[in-house]
């Protein structure tokens, strides 16, 4: 359904042309439909960033962006559905050209330093974070520099960015389950679990939570499984993890015995834990 605006439009531009005649009449026409045409693009723009085949999406944004080359809403259209393709150097490129135009934000330095990260430039990350003034605070920004911070093994300053980041937010779970993942790898098992356990709190769907909380009380020698909304599937891969776990760390029968219990307990053939118990009873009858 064509929005009122649209229509409006049209009749603005064929009551005001109706006289006219010839080329100069048809040129005005087809400056006018361009106008109009700004309307439809700029709904459409939106609908592209959130549904559909991302790779569609870029198509889209690169025959627009031919079309309408200063335009940097279409820019950060086709930067956006780049990353959503996960066609990350591109996605760079997009980005860099967004930061170029002269009404590029805070925000698309922030997007840029995003896709910094999924590219592995963790130094380009952080050049790029530090050209934002510390006035600018949002969710994404502390998220950011707290995985910058991370990857420089600066916890202090981790966990401070964790913490602002977590409270700029409504749905503070994936923050959370983040900050958590950095406790787990400095060997804070007890504190990661913490994390884990506030993440599934907040959001009892996220199930890399789960397989982190599993994961924490593993690494503490805890292979029980805690008490948190899971399905019989999501049953199976934490008794699969925790059965690694024990492994790794060297209790080897508890580490077959839970295996065991997710090749039963899974609904359906667990192939990945079934080949986990074979390679292990191969390695010890070796």
């Amino acid at each position: 359904m064509r929005h009122p605006v649209t229509a409006t439009a049209f009749a603005v531009v064929f009551g005001t042309l109706a006289g006219c005649g010839g080329t100069n009449g048809e040129d005005a026409v087809e400056r006018s439909l361009r106008g109009v045409n700004v309307v439809d693009e700029t709904n459409l723009n939106d609908v592209m960033l959130t549904v559909g085949d991302p790779n569609e999406a870029v198509s889209y944004f690169q025959r627009t962006l031919t079309d309408n080359p200063d335009r940097i809403d279409v820019r950060r259209g086709l930067a956006k559905s780049l990353v959503r393709a996960r066609r990350i150097p591109e996605a760079r490129a997009a980005w860099e050209a967004v930061i170029a135009h002269e009404d590029a934000t805070h925000e698309d330095h922030v997007d840029l330093a995003d896709t910094m990260i999924r590219a592995g430039d963790w130094d380009g990350a952080e050049a790029a974070l530090n050209g934002i003034p510390p006035t600018y605070e949002t969710h994404a920004r502390y998220r950011l520099e707290a995985m910058v911070a991370d990857s420089n093994q600066e916890w202090g300053k981790a966990d401070s960015f964790y913490e602002i980041a977590a409270g700029l937010t409504d749905t503070p779970a994936p923050v959370l389950n983040n900050w958590g993942y950095s406790k787990l790898t400095r060997g804070e098992a007890q504190a990661a679990e913490r994390l884990f356990a506030d993440a599934i709190r907040l959001d009892g769907t996220m199930f890399t939570a789960k397989n982190n909380l599993v994961m924490a009380r593993g690494a503490q020698g805890d292979y029980t499984l805690p008490v948190i909304p899971m399905s019989q599937t999501e049953r199976a891969q934490l008794l699969h993890t925790l059965g690694l776990a024990a492994i790794k760390r060297g209790d080897v029968q508890t580490g077959k015995s839970l295996l065991r219990d997710a090749i039963e307990t899974h609904p359906q053939h667990f192939d990945a834990a079934a080949r986990s118990l074979a390679a292990l009873d191969g390695n010890l009858a070796n």
